[in-house]
Order: C-alpha cells, then sequence, then structure tokens
C-alpha cells in the first residue's frame, strides 16, 4: 500500500531519483508471477509510466521538484484536502509546524446530514503522533463525540494558515447481514439478465422475466439471492460492444432491460399501442424471441422507437414531482450522461460514420465546451429523454428488488461492478482527468496467457481521484449498490494495485502501480453499510496474501472457484475453503461443469482461433482428462458418488447426472457463507457466456438460457436439476 513520502532530501544522481519519484506515484520496482518468477521494473518503464501521470522524468532536478510538490501534498498542510479515517479510530492526523507550540488551533466541522461543531485546541494538548521532515510533527485532532459516518468538510485555522479537508469518516468493516453473524450459511443462482427466456419478452431478458425467475427460484430452491450479470450501460452493439464488463457508463444501467410494456407513458400513448398491435411488430418480436441468441441492436431499436412515444406521452402529462426530485438527486452525473447519449445520437445520425467520441467534432469532445453547452441547450428535449429512460430503469430495478425481498429472497438482487470502462464511453468523455492517457491495464503472464494480457482501457488517475474527495469512486459503489443486497467488485485487487502498460510496451513489459487501498476499502465499506449491502471481492489471478488479509479485515467476502482452489496439483476438500467466502464453480470466463467434462471451451477456442495448432489443442485436452481424473478422485473420496460408478475420467464421455450432483454437493458442503450456482450449471449447459480473447468468433454474452421461464417448472429435466439443487441445499444447511 501507498505510504507517504518524508523524506525531501533532494536525490543526488538520477537513478536514485527516479527510484524515489516511482516509489512516490506507487510504481512497484519489482511483482513475481504465477510460476513463481521475479520480474523486475526496468527504468525505461518507470519512466513511461512516469510520464503518463503527467510529468517529464527527464532530469534530476525535475523529479526531485515533483517529489517535492508530490510529498507537499500528503503532509506540508494543516491537513490535506481528502482524509478518509475509521470512526473508532476516534481522531484524525493534523500537520502542525513545531513553532506553532504555543498557539491554538481553531476545529470547524461542516456535517454531511447538516449543523456543524467548533472548538479550539491548543496545540501543546494535542498529542504527538510523529515528527515529520521540515519541523513538522503529527499530532491527534481528537474527534467531537457528536461524529457520525459520513462525507464532511473539516476546516482547521493556525498560526495564520488554514486548510480546509473533506474528511470521510467510515466503519472499520462491510456490512453482514444478522444470519450471517448467527452462524448460518446461504445460496443463490447466478443468471445473465438479457439472457432470459420468456413467451413474453422481447427477445432479451427484462425486469419482468427477472421477477418471474426470482419467484421461480424462491417457489422451487429456496436461495437467498439472485446473481446478476453487471448491469451497465454499454452501446449494445454486436459484437465488440456487448460486453457487461465494459462499460459505456459505470454510473446508469442498460435501458436493454427495461420492460417497456410495462412502463405507464407508454401504456398511455396511442401511437405506442398502435405500433405494439401491428402485426408487423409482433412478427419482429416473434422472431426476435426466437432468435438462437440475442440481437442487441434489434432489441435495443425496437425498444428506443417505442420508448420515445412513451417519453411524448410523458411530456404531455403535468410536470412529475418525482421525476423532478430523481433528476435534483443525480445531479451532474445524470446530466453529463444524458448530453452524452444525446450528442451520440444527433452525431451518429448526421453522420452513419461516426460511432464514438474521439471520432467527434473537436469542439464537442470536452463536456465543459461552449459548443456542448449549447447543444444541450438546443436540444433539451433530447436530453431529458435519456433522463427519462434511466428514471424508468431505476423505477423498475427498484421494484425487482423490493418484490425480491418481499417474496422471501433474505439478499434479494446481488449486482456485479466492472472493472473496466470503455475507451470510448461516456465515462471518458465526461471525466478524462480521472483517467491517465499513455498507459493501459492489463495482467501479467500466466498459465492462461503466457506473453500477458492488455485490456485495452486506461487506468484510473488515483491522485486525481484523491484531491477530489474520491467522489467518482463513492458513486460508482453507491449507484452499483442501489437495489441489491450483494454487491460482487470484479478484479478487487484494484483497490490495492493495477498492472499498467505503457503505449508501445508489451503485456510482458508492464509493472504494477498501488493504489490508495486503505481509503478505498473503507469507503467500499461505507457505502456497504449505508446501504445494507454484502460485498464480494473476486480475488482471482495473482493475488499476495497481504490483499486477501486485508480484504478479510474489512469484511469483504474472499471469492472461491472449484477450478482453482488447490494444494498444489490437487483439489481442494470442502473442509478447506475459508468460512468468510463465496463459492462457485467457474465465472462467465470460464467452461461451465458439463462444458469442462466434455472439452466444450477447448473445442470452441480450436474452431475461434484461439489455439493455434492441433498439437496445442491436444495437449489441452490431454491436461484436461488429468483435472477431470483429480475431480473425479476427490468427488470419490468424499463418498459424493455411487460405488458403481466408473473409476476413471476416460470412462465418462458426458456430464452424467451422477457427476452433477457430486459437483453440487460439493460447493453446497463448504463451510462458506455464500454459494452461488450459474445457472448454465444448474441446467448443465455446455456453452459459456464469453470466450476470452475472441469477438466476432464466439457469441460472447449473447447465450440464452436453455430454458424458457415457463419451462423452468414443467420440463422434467429442468424439474430434476432443481430437486437436486433443493436437496443439497437443504441437507447442507443453506436454506
Amino acid at each position: 500500500m501507498r505510504t507517504p513520502l518524508e523524506d525531501l532530501s533532494p536525490a543526488n544522481s538520477y537513478d536514485e531519483a527516479l527510484a524515489r519519484a516511482a516509489r512516490a506515484w506507487g510504481v512497484q520496482d519489482e511483482y513475481w508471477d504465477i510460476f513463481g518468477q521475479r520480474h523486475v521494473t526496468n527504468a525505461g518503464v518507470q519512466r513511461s509510466i512516469l510520464d503518463s501521470m503527467g510529468f517529464r522524468p527527464d532530469t534530476v532536478e525535475s523529479l526531485n521538484d515533483a517529489i517535492r510538490r508530490r510529498a507537499d501534498l500528503e503532509w506540508a498542510v494543516l491537513v490535506p484536502p481528502t482524509l478518509v479515517v475509521s470512526l473508532s479510530q476516534g481522531w484524525i492526523p493534523v500537520n502542525v509546524p513545531q513553532h506553532f507550540d504555543g498557539q491554538e488551533l481553531q476545529v470547524a466541522f461542516q456535517w454531511e446530514g447538516g449543523g456543524d461543531f467548533g472548538a479550539s485546541h491548543p496545540i501543546s494538548d494535542l498529542r504527538a503522533e510523529r515528527e515529520l521532515a521540515g519541523n513538522l510533527i503529527r499530532r491527534r485532532l481528537p474527534l467531537p463525540a457528536g461524529a457520525t459516518l459520513g462525507y464532511h468538510r473539516l476546516t482547521l485555522r493556525c498560526g495564520g494558515t488554514s486548510a480546509e479537508c473533506r474528511l470521510i469518516l467510515c466503519p472499520d468493516r462491510a456490512y453482514r447481514p444478522p444470519f450471517l453473524d448467527q452462524g448460518s450459511k446461504s445460496a443463490g443462482i447466478a443468471i445473465s439478465v438479457y439472457g432470459l427466456r420468456s413467451e413474453r419478452n422481447w427477445g432479451c431478458g427484462d425486469f419482468t422475466d427477472l421477477r418471474s425467475f426470482c419467484e421461480w427460484a424462491v417457489a422451487t430452491t429456496g436461495v437467498s439471492f439472485i446473481a446478476l450479470n453487471p448491469l451497465h450501460s454499454i452501446p449494445n452493439r454486436q459484437p465488440y460492444n456487448t460486453s457487461p464488463y465494459l462499460p459505456n457508463c459505470s454510473f446508469y444501467r442498460n435501458a436493454l432491460y427495461l420492460d417497456v410494456e410495462a412502463i405507464p407513458d407508454v401504456q398511455a400513448s396511442a401511437e405506442a399501442r398502435r405500433v405494439l398491435a401491428s402485426a408487423a411488430f409482433q412478427r419482429e418480436l416473434a422472431q426476435l424471441r426466437a432468435a438462437a441468441y440475442v440481437e442487441y441492436e434489434k432489441v435495443f431499436a425496437q425498444k428506443l422507437h417505442i420508448l420515445k412515444f412513451g417519453f411524448d406521452s410523458f411530456l404531455d402529462r403535468p410536470k412529475s414531482a418525482e421525476f423532478q426530485a430523481y433528476i435534483e438527486a443525480e445531479g451532474e452525473l445524470l446530466d453529463r450522461y444524458a448530453v452524452y447519449c444525446a450528442l451520440d445520437e444527433y452525431l451518429h445520425e448526421v453522420d452513419p460514420n461516426v460511432w464514438i467520441w474521439p471520432d467527434w467534432p473537436e469542439e464537442y469532445r470536452d463536456p465543459k465546451s461552449p459548443q456542448v453547452a449549447q447543444f444541450r441547450r438546443e436540444h433539451a428535449h433530447r436530453v431529458v429523454f435519456y433522463k427519462w429512460v434511466q428514471w424508468q430503469v431505476d423505477v423498475q430495478l427498484a421494484a425487482a428488488q423490493a418484490h425480491a425481498r418481499a417474496i422471501g429472497l433474505e439478499i434479494g438482487l446481488y449486482h456485479d461492478l466492472a472493472l473496466a470502462t470503455d475507451r470510448c464511453g461516456s465515462d471518458l468523455w465526461a471525466y478524462k482527468r480521472f483517467y491517465v492517457a499513455g498507459c493501459r491495464v492489463g495482467s501479467p503472464p500466466d498459465d492462461f496467457s503466457p506473453s500477458g494480457q492488455d485490456w485495452a482501457f486506461p487506468p484510473p488517475n488515483s491522485l486525481a481521484h484523491k484531491l477530489d474527495g474520491y467522489r467518482l469512486f463513492a458513486q460508482s459503489i453507491r449507484k452499483n449498490c442501489k437495489h441489491g443486497g450483494a454487491l460482487r467488485i470484479d478484479h478487487v485487487m484494484r483497490f490495492f494495485r493495477l498492472f499498467w502498460i505503457p503505449e508501445g510496451k508489451t503485456a510482458a513489459e508492464g509493472a504494477y502501480v498501488l493504489d490508495y487501498a486503505d481509503d478505498l476499502l473503507r469507503i467500499l465499506a461505507l457505502e456497504s453499510v449505508r446501504n445494507e449491502v454484502i460485498v464480494i471481492g473476486e480475488d482471482l489471478g495473482t493475488v499476495e496474501p497481504y490483499i486477501r488479509e486485508s480484504l478479510r479485515s474489512f469484511g469483504v467476502l474472499s471469492y472461491r472457484l472449484l477450478y482453482f482452489e488447490k494444494n498444489g496439483a490437487e483439489f481442494r476438500r470442502p473442509a478447506e475453503y475459508p468460512r468468510e467466502a463465496l463459492v462457485s464453480v467457474s465465472t462467465h470466463d470460464l467452461p461451465t461443469l458439463a462444458g469442462f467434462w466434455t472439452g466444450r471451451d477447448i473445442d470452441a477456442r480450436l474452431k475461434a482461433g484461439v489455439i493455434p495448432d492441433d498439437a496445442s489443442f491436444r495437449s489441452q485436452m490431454s491436461d484436461r482428462e488429468r483435472e477431470k481424473q483429480k475431480m473425479l478422485d476427490v468427488f470419490r473420496s468424499l463418498g459424493l458418488l455411487p460405488e458403481w460408478f466408473p473409476r476413471l475420467a476416460r470412462d465418462i464421455p458426458e456430464f452424467t447426472g451422477e457427476l452433477h450432483y457430486a459437483a453440487v454437493g460439493f460447493l453446497a458442503s463448504t463451510p462458506s457463507e455464500l454459494m452461488v450456482l450459474n445457472q448454465e450449471d444448474l441446467f448443465k449447459d455446455t456453452d459459456q457466456q464469453n470466450l476470452p480473447g475472441t469477438t466476432e468468433q464466439y457469441p460472447n454474452w449473447r447465450h440464452k438460457m436453455r430454458y424458457t421461464i415457463e419451462e423452468l417448472s414443467t420440463d422434467p429435466v429442468a424439474v430434476g436439476c432443481t430437486r437436486m439443487f433443493r436437496t443439497w441445499l437443504e441437507r447442507t444447511g443453506r436454506v
């Protein structure tokens, strides 16, 4: 984790200055990969990363000056611009020059919820924490008795100087529902909302389908939550812009999931009713429902068409106080998103070859430009439409969570916050200064990617976020907690460090850059407690032990997968899983149980060209046979398979009911507090949602559920799988 600079003595050599600057900006000088190999960050990579952060690391003088200015932001003031502190600590650090000892510190707190508190403290009465460079002493300023959790304002004055601070007071741990503290365990089913099939939807799952699925799940399985794919706004364009893990906007959600026909303003529109009733429109919907995969563009185009009729109907009614309250509460965040959507639509109409904001006319690339302000005034109707659409999304999702809780889902909906943000999306357009240009995020070499991975999106500008009081970070957590009872953080190691790849370098030449992990985890805990949301951190990949320990101390549940939990080459037994964790079989990027057993994922990679040749294909299939045998052996050792069942994996070509029973029972038997079973694994589907390394070669993020919601209660295979799942949940105390 980052620590503040305290040594301001100038470096005498360029190498010393470069190394010190790299440490100050969190660039790690080495890392260890999963093969146990040490990688040293070379000077060229350090310079490239520092250059991307906004200063020229060309000379000793420029580096020393940057280090001094960087250190000043941390502590050469009475209090830095942002402080994130545990409320239970009871004090906050202030930096006071030694010659202020005979004076008094004037303190003024402005509380988030209103009201203020003022006090005066003799400097000599404040306990000294430690001495700092430059004749400064860090002292403890006690918090007043009335201090509460939240985002506050602190002003300090002493000796003719003053400083203001955004003071964020946080709990020590994330929220835990009472039933977990009582030793209970729970379970859920994971679905991709877009993949829900029904006899009434428009070829893509929607919030009404979600409510229906919740009803089925409660009645037949007794689970406590339904885990969802990220619902972030995406462009809904195939094949490159359908990933829910590459948001156009991480703060607002995809209108694709709206049940358009359930919106009162659509029901009130005569034009909407006319179009919906037309034979041509109904034929199109029937074709979309019957399509093998989700047709994002066609579905979204139809919904947008009808939504605009509904919006016209909305404008014909008296002004809505609820809508106005929603707009005011959302503020600039919604305004910029809606302006972006309106501009994107308008400029594409003007020139159909313009698809992304970096190709917009220069004057529209800055959200604060006069031309954007003029567009906003001249196209107010279009801008307000996109605000209205997000309001409808919020209303329907809120109703879905309320319904889930009302019918017996103790946790309700479990949301997912993506790591990435599309570099051509609205977040980058609206908030460029919070991202670093000149580097991309990726991962170092590992078993799955021997050359490393380049994820092609920009890293966050951690210092900009800190100086701004972490407003956008807090909003990203808050918005994705909303209308849910649990939140999964994709690639939670981001709070600690990300792997940066400088422009012109390969993934193998990248380096880890640290973030302000303690600050971020405290804010995460604050939002979790305020929203009563359980937090799960996806801690897969290269994870140093201190990261998992820190997450555990903050009450963030670990994320453990059957495929990865091993002691050396052997699968761990259920008793070896941690209690403070969520367990599952796999993720969207990994093979399903049935796909793992039949090698469907390896076949798909060969067909897509991800596997280079037949020799590599045979090697992967051979490795898979060994993995299957180890899985079979551990299932048998636990008594999860009947005695007559074959002992060799090669004698079991299909994923049988016995293997299904054993795998589900294995997960349910772990002591981990939460268990989630993907619907693909519940119903023995062979196809995974995403095949990493592919775009048009594989139908990523488009797979529909094997059964319609109506068939879940009637199809014999679906009913049998569901009964087996329920039996294991009852047997292991998860219902």
